[in-house]
């Protein structure tokens, strides 16, 4: 339970940081800490279940592709967790570059708050 609450907090931050660095990806002008943590908990559930499954079906274009087309499933994802919640996302453009930079943003968060 620790580490599920852990993985909630560090997406949601991740989504602040990248919300904060990258213009083509906002919340909404009255977001609260509510929005944040629905968006970052969503976020979490689409790579834990849906990603995988995407990435299966897309895997002949990734072995084409040399693994460059998990950064357009990753904006994908991204693209559809903004439509769910009060995250907005400026064109595909903008998740794709969103999507590498919360990639980025959380890898360097969970090096940081590792156990």
């Amino acid at each position: 339970m620790r580490a599920l609450l852990a993985r909630i907090v560090i997406n949601t931050l991740a989504l602040w940081l990248v919300s904060l660095l990258y213009p083509g990806v906002t919340f909404t002008p009255g977001a609260g800490l509510l929005d944040y943590l629905v968006a970052g908990t969503l976020w979490g559930l689409v790579n834990a279940f849906l990603r995988p499954v995407l990435l299966f079906l897309s895997l002949p274009l990734n072995v084409l592709s040399l693994g460059l087309f998990t950064l357009v499933v990753n904006g994908a994802l991204l693209y559809l967790v903004a439509a769910a919640t009060a995250l907005e996302v400026q064109g595909f453009v903008g998740a794709f570059v969103g999507a590498l930079l919360l990639s980025l943003v959380s890898l360097f968060l969970n090096w940081l708050l590792r156990d």
